[in-house]
């Protein structure tokens, strides 16, 4: 299951540094929440990782004012196609913590779309790693 870690880790890097996209209109003064793990909570399943199966879950989830996530509000908005990696998506979403979003400086509870990535790591010579 080592193996299956690494892309993981890759795959939910790369979803937070799109950064989470507002589920509506967001009124200006608004920030969006913050992603605080310090580490991937997303698992690749190692047989769709052996096999070379990608994509791109896209979630809503809704943070609260204290930054948990709301989990029976969170749902796959955009399926990868795959539904062991939308499950995956799911089940690791309800390991992320966040600071809260803000409206005007004050905390506020509110919902988003997080993308979560499931990629193969490529090696030096453009390769899928093994």
């Amino acid at each position: 299951m080592r193996r299956a870690r690494l892309p993981a880790l890759l795959a939910a890097l790369v979803a937070c540094a799109k950064g989470p996209a507002p589920a509506g209109n967001a009124p200006r003064g608004t920030e969006m929440p913050v992603a605080l793990n310090g580490e991937s909570p997303f698992q690749y399943p190692a047989d769709l990782y052996d096999q070379g199966v990608e994509g791109e879950v896209r979630l809503r989830l809704f943070v609260d004012s204290l930054g948990h996530v709301v989990a029976e509000s969170t749902r796959v908005a955009a399926s990868s196609g795959t539904p062991a990696l939308d499950t995956a998506a799911l089940h690791g979403a309800a390991e992320l913590r966040f600071a809260p979003g803000r409206r005007d400086g004050a905390p506020v509870g509110m919902a988003f779309y997080q993308p979560v990535i499931f990629r193969r790591a490529a090696s030096a010579a453009g390769e899928p790693a093994p």
